[in-house]
């Protein structure tokens, strides 16, 4: 299990950094929650380089995704890991699906 932070640097460019809940306690209480859903998709996902319209976290929970950020770093994420997905500027990521998966999305306020 990885914690991951997806983000648009000061260059318009979407980077990714692994991230401590010993460094970062908020993550362990979120109280600024919009909207919270279980979504499966069928592995047929594929989404060229786009900014999110909102911040969310996502709790992997089976499958596997990948995600390809701007400046050209990869990550697989599977079942245990979350993404605290940030990049609402700038290039964004782009993502393909590896397998059917299945995910928590909470939408976060800003």
């Amino acid at each position: 299990m990885g914690i991951y932070r997806v983000f648009a640097g000061s260059d318009g460019e979407s980077h990714i950094e692994e991230l401590r809940l010993e460094d970062h306690p908020e993550l362990g209480v979120l109280t600024n929650i919009h909207e919270v859903r279980v979504q499966q998709f069928d592995g047929t996902r594929k989404r060229d380089f786009n900014p999110l319209p909102e911040r969310r976290l996502i709790i992997h929970l089976s499958g596997e995704v990948e995600i390809s950020t701007s400046d050209g770093s990869r990550h697989v994420f599977r079942a245990g890991d979350i993404r605290l997905m940030e990049d609402v500027t700038g290039r964004g990521h782009a993502h393909v699906d590896r397998s059917p998966s299945s995910a928590v999305y909470i939408i976060l306020k800003d």
